[in-house]
């Protein structure tokens, strides 16, 4: 066991697996996602994109697009926008976790989504 990591031989192959050992406090380490294979940060990535993305403003204006112009030419375009803008998330995304706690990231984005609620309720008509 290292660092709260238990690495294990798999047969065959002499490939290592990592399994993750219960920590001191008896929690598990389930929201360490270091060991997570590809296909599982894959699954939970497009999982969480296509719930997010779901009836939104943009994908509500690339069906108006679509139903106007070449369908084909928006899906591609709509793929690759979709990228370019997922992956400086995911760059911006760890330069900050480099720099800034995630508990310091959650407090002010629940400020930020407060403010704006706040907002709503006082200022919108």
């Amino acid at each position: 066991v290292e660092d709260g990591v238990a690495v294990k031989r798999r047969g065959g192959g002499g490939k290592k697996g990592v399994k993750h050992a219960p920590s001191s406090s008896g929690l598990s380490a389930a929201g360490d996602y270091s060991g997570s294979s590809w296909e599982a940060v894959f699954i939970q990535a497009l999982t969480m994109t296509f719930l997010a993305e779901w009836g939104d403003r943009s994908q509500i204006a690339t069906i108006a697009l679509a139903a106007a112009k070449d369908p084909l030419g928006v899906t591609i375009g709509g793929c690759i926008g979709h990228s370019i803008c997922t992956g400086m998330a995911v760059v911006g995304g760890r330069m900050l976790a480099s720099r800034i706690s995630e508990k310091t990231v959650a407090f002010y984005g629940g400020l930020v989504f407060l403010a704006f609620g706040i907002h709503s309720v006082f200022f919108e008509e």
